[in-house]
């Protein structure tokens, strides 16, 4: 297929397809409504059903129903609708559905503004519903990653039975860039686990509810190596000019675009400076930052937020490495010409 111009929104509907989604249930919120908008136009078409929900929190109980019958179903919303589905997402956790979920970040807190923000990391990333559960999250930086990380975490969420983030913020969801599409996924297995309303499935149970303690903590102890194991096996990231930097800069989404072309500016000037982009969230590459921490003199951490993915970076280097931060917040991208000025001022002086 050649490749098509379109917003990162729309790569999203379109990876989903390719992955074999026929479900999605989602209410539009601005900057992330081209998603509910491309599901309601392509999803009919495949024989899929796109259900615009009464409110988010009826949109993510509607995808825990979903996922329960085997089939590959999402939502996605912006930062104060994935809020308001943060207790479904935790029922959905504790049942091990797997399904995707994307944020399409903006500028918080409160209902904020619509321009692009990375403040939804803590909540995303760390949790964000009650309970001892983490999810893999997946940060494209590209509208062709919009495309293939939605098609990957369709494959984490059944490997492991787990919902799976895509986490991307304003900027990357309203983007146009060209997509060359992937090959479809032709055939989805069944489900052992799964209610399909037929007799081989009539006794499986779906439910997050363990109401005899030890049992619960028993429940809580199979989660906890589920993640150990995407911890090992799900590790993504990109490394950029890194073999004989002696500086090192570190960010995500559209922060890590600024990046690259920050150092390939600053190559030209002579300074040794390379960059690291966390493409999984959870599972953290704090194995290689650590390994790049220990060849560099000091790291810049840029963020569209108030420092939440830095701290994450300080435990990976174990503080043996000079960490310096700088952020924009309230949906302000700073320039390539402001992160080589920080470069100068924090860590070439």
């Amino acid at each position: 297929m050649a490749k098509l111009l379109m917003k990162g929104n729309d790569a999203i509907v379109r990876g989903a397809l390719l992955a074999g989604c026929r479900l999605y249930f989602g209410y539009p919120i601005t900057p992330a409504s081209e998603i509910a908008e491309g599901a309601a136009a392509y999803f009919p078409k495949v024989g899929g059903t796109f259900l615009q929900a009464e409110s988010e929190v009826a949109a993510i109980n509607m995808l825990y129903g979903a996922a329960s019958g085997g089939v590959r179903a999402m939502t996605a919303s912006s930062s104060p609708g994935i809020s308001l589905k943060m207790e479904g997402v935790s029922y959905a956790a504790g049942a091990e559905l797997p399904c995707v979920i994307v944020n399409i970040m903006r500028g918080g807190p409160g209902l904020g503004n619509i321009a692009p923000e990375q403040a939804d990391y803590n909540q995303v990333v760390k949790g964000g519903g009650h309970g001892n559960y983490k999810l893999p999250v997946l940060a494209p930086n590209s509208v062709q990653e919009m495309c293939n990380l939605t098609m990957k975490a369709f494959d984490i969420a059944d490997k492991y039975r787990t919902p799976v983030f895509i986490l991307a913020d304003g900027y990357i969801g309203q983007m146009m860039e060209p997509v060359e599409f992937p090959e479809p996924v032709m055939h989805i297995d069944r489900k052992d686990w799964a209610l399909y309303a037929d007799a081989e499935s009539k006794h499986n149970l779906i439910s997050s509810i363990f109401l005899d303690p030890e049992e619960l903590e028993e429940h809580n102890r199979k989660l906890q190596k589920k993640y150990a194991l995407i911890e090992q096996n799900e590790i993504r990231f990109e490394t950029f000019m890194c073999d004989d930097a002696e500086h090192l800069l570190i960010g995500y989404g559209i922060v890590s675009r600024i990046l690259k072309t920050a150092v390939e500016k600053l190559r030209s000037e002579g300074v040794k400076i390379g960059m690291i982009r966390p493409v999984s969230l959870f599972p953290f590459p704090k194995a290689i930052i650590a390994e790049l921490a220990g060849k560099v003199k000091n790291i810049l951490v840029v963020e569209l937020s108030n420092g939440q993915m830095v701290d994450d970076v300080r435990l990976a280097t174990e503080f043996k490495t000079p960490i310096h931060f700088f952020n924009r917040m309230g949906g302000v991208v700073p320039a390539t010409e402001e992160i080589i000025e920080q470069v100068k001022l924090q860590l070439l002086r």
